[in-house]
Parts: C-alpha cells; sequence; structure tokens
C-alpha cells in the first residue's frame, strides 16, 4: 500500500502507525503539513491526516486546497477533506448533527458578547464554553455564575474569537469515547473527570474499556456518519434527557483507548485503509 502521514512532524500517534506499518510488511512515509506544496502528494495513493499544525488563515487553507486537489485526483484521504474541515469547526459539527436529527447538547454560537450572556441565560446558567477549534479539552471553560460570563463572554469577544456555548450535561461523572471505523465501533471506554470535571485522558482523567449498549453503539456509528468521517472519535454522554452526542473527532487519538482496551487501533486503521483500497 502506498501510503503517507500527514502531520506537524513526529508524535506518539506517527510512531504507532508507522509500527503498524513495519508489523504488516507496509512501507508508510511521513511527511509535516508544513512542507507541503502543489507538486509535494502527486503519486500518494493513501493520505492518513495527523495533528495540522498551526499556520496562518492562507498556509491553513493552502493545506486543505493541496488535500482537495489530491482528493480529485483520486488519493484517498483518511479523514475526506470535508469531513475534516466539518470535525475542525465544532460548531459546523453541531449544525450537521441537528440535521441528521442526532441528540447533542443545546448550544449557541455568535460574535457579541452581550448575546452571548442571553444565551447564557436561556442555557440554564450553567454551560461550557469552548473555542470554536480545539481537541483534548483544551481552553474549554464551565461558567456558572453571571459575573464570570461576562468576563469570559467579554474576554473572547475583544480577542476576535467566537463564542460556542453549550449547556452543561449534568451526569454520573463520566462520559464515552467510541472509535468508529468503517460504520462499526472497533472500541470504546469510558471516561471519568480526573481533578476538575473535563473527563479528556490528556487533562488528568482517568479511562476504563467500556462495550456500549446498542443505543450508545448505533448513536456513534450515525454521528461518524453524520460528518462524513470513516475514521472518528465520537464523544457521547447519558444525562437526565438521556444520551447525547458531544463531539465527533476526525483526527481521533487512541493512545489511551488501545492502553485500556489492548487493541491494536493502529493497526487497524491500516488494515481498514488497505481493504478499502481494494
Amino acid at each position: 500500500m502506498n501510503a503517507m502521514i500527514l502531520s506537524a512532524g513526529g508524535g506518539w500517534h506517527v510512531l504507532d502507525l508507522l509500527r503498524a506499518g513495519r508489523q504488516s510488511g507496509q512501507a508508510i512515509a511521513v511527511s509535516d503539513f508544513r512542507t507541503l506544496h502543489s507538486d509535494s502528494i502527486r503519486e500518494i495513493e493513501n493520505i492518513v491526516v495527523r495533528t495540522m499544525p498551526a499556520g496562518s488563515l492562507e498556509q491553513v487553507i493552502l493545506r486543505m486546497d493541496l488535500l482537495h486537489a489530491a482528493e480529485a485526483r483520486g488519493t484517498r484521504i483518511w479523514n475526506p477533506p470535508r469531513a475534516l474541515e466539518c470535525c475542525i469547526d465544532k460548531y459546523l459539527t453541531t449544525v450537521r448533527l441537528a440535521e441528521a436529527n442526532l441528540p447533542t447538547p443545546r448550544t449557541w454560537c455568535g460574535q457579541s458578547a452581550e448575546d452571548a450572556l442571553s444565551a447564557f441565560a436561556s442555557l440554564g446558567g450553567d454551560v461550557v464554553i469552548k473555542p470554536l477549534f480545539g481537541s483534548e479539552g483544551r481552553g474549554i471553560v464551565r461558567v456558572a455564575d453571571p459575573e464570570t460570563a461576562w468576563r469570559v463572554c467579554h474576554a473572547v469577544a475583544q480577542t476576535g474569537g467566537v463564542l460556542y456555548l453549550q449547556e452543561f450535561v449534568r451526569h454520573e461523572g463520566f462520559d464515552l469515547r467510541a472509535f468508529v471505523i468503517g460504520g462499526k465501533t472497533l472500541a470504546a471506554m469510558r471516561r471519568f473527570a480526573g481533578e476538575d470535571w473535563r473527563t479528556n485522558v490528556a487533562q488528568g482523567g482517568r479511562a476504563e474499556p467500556v462495550r456500549l449498549d446498542p443505543d450508545e453503539e448505533r448513536l456513534a456509528i450515525s454521528a461518524a456518519k453524520a460528518v462524513g468521517c470513516p475514521i472518528a472519535g465520537v464523544d457521547l454522554i447519558r444525562g437526565q434527557s438521556g444520551l447525547r452526542v458531544l463531539e465527533v473527532n476526525a483526527v481521533p487519538g487512541w493512545r489511551a483507548l488501545s492502553r485500556v482496551t489492548g487493541i491494536d487501533i493502529a493497526g487497524a486503521i491500516l488494515d481498514f485503509i488497505r481493504e478499502a483500497r481494494s
């Protein structure tokens, strides 16, 4: 299989994919997004996208343009550029999930601090404010009083940010991460909060393997399909109003998941890509 990993250089996930490739006899190249140009990925059959580095607006647009151009020439990209664009943008993900009639926490997105404060009240006065772009729980803050809401909303607005507010879902102390490949759930874990309310393992949460029930599995698979991701990490939570989709990640990590489940997720990704090409 002719394949390339596109990333921000190295990193654990790149090394794990290379390890899985060696074990299956597949030669895989690695390239940095910051080195891409219009001739650099013309002969590649499969591209696995991992961790796009920060850049200017023009640089990020060029990188996505190059992926779109490669896809138009017949290169298989995992995940496709449209899915990447959707999942990088939390609000667009919310829109796609709503269009598919999938349950999510109540959400508001806008640019005005005053409008955001009105939304804070309408969402129950207990919300999670998230950066529109971001992962692993970074930059997320829970706000449950008007004074803090005022400070946070005005700070985001003054720096030219977008305000993305989501009602805080009261739950039993954990959420679920499902890893979906090709319309099937490969593995899942239950994530518990660490020292704060966030359950992300990267933020100190702990995890244990779990077998999803039929409703959880159907929702995870439907969420991945709604945003166009053949390979996805889907976060689910069960609150007083039932099961909800929190997020869909088009560049999902699997370090904690592979550790707690013992599943070779990198190997499963390469197997899926190889079989999809045949």
